[in-house]
């Protein structure tokens, strides 16, 4: 399993290009799509996964769709033009070796998802260091976000690493004491 972070777009977002046995996934291709094309040059994408609707975790991706083949996926509550499928809570993503868990977290958009592969979860707009992700925008819900962080992240390992939209990464065993 290989993990690659590429930052892109105004707004800092973490595009993840996760990688087994020359297979892989790109979740949240949010901008500067050349830039995510490249890095993901030498592997098949078959599937490109988005963790919540927002503009800066989607805008570069029909473009990287176009260059890569590949199909997109988004939870349904938060489904948009471009997306071929819906993910559901529980549901299993296998690529290479691996295989992803869908976890839907709603509460900053209403069909959050974070994805979760053996100790290494991907939280998206949910969970960041220090604190929940924002839910000013519509649709965002603080106790909804708030629950889903007790209720299906924080029990996970402490040891399990949370790889987040935005920002550097933290570990569940980090954010448990704020919840």
């Amino acid at each position: 399993m290989d993990i690659t972070r590429i930052i892109v777009g105004g707004l800092d977002n973490n595009c993840y290009l996760v990688r087994s046995d020359g297979q892989g996934v790109i979740i949240d291709p949010g901008a500067e799509a050349e830039k995510i094309i490249k890095a993901a040059k030498d592997t098949k994408i078959e599937l490109i996964l988005a963790t919540h609707r927002h503009f800066d975790h989607i805008s570069a991706l029909q473009a990287v769709k176009q260059a890569t083949g590949a199909k997109a996926a988004i939870h349904a509550k938060d489904r948009v033009a471009g997306f071929d499928a819906e993910l559901e809570d529980r549901q299993f993503i296998k690529f290479g070796a691996e295989k992803l868990k869908v976890i839907h977290t709603p509460g900053h958009t209403p069909g959050g998802c974070c994805f979760l592969m053996r100790d290494r979860l991907f939280s998206g707009d949910t969970l960041f260091p220090n604190g929940p992700g924002n839910t000013s925008f519509p649709g965002g819900d603080e106790q909804a976000i708030l629950r889903s962080i007790r209720e299906k992240l924080m029990v996970l390992p402490d040891a399990t690493i949370v790889y987040p939209g935005h920002g550097d990464e933290t570990t569940i065993g980090r954010e448990r004491a704020l919840y």
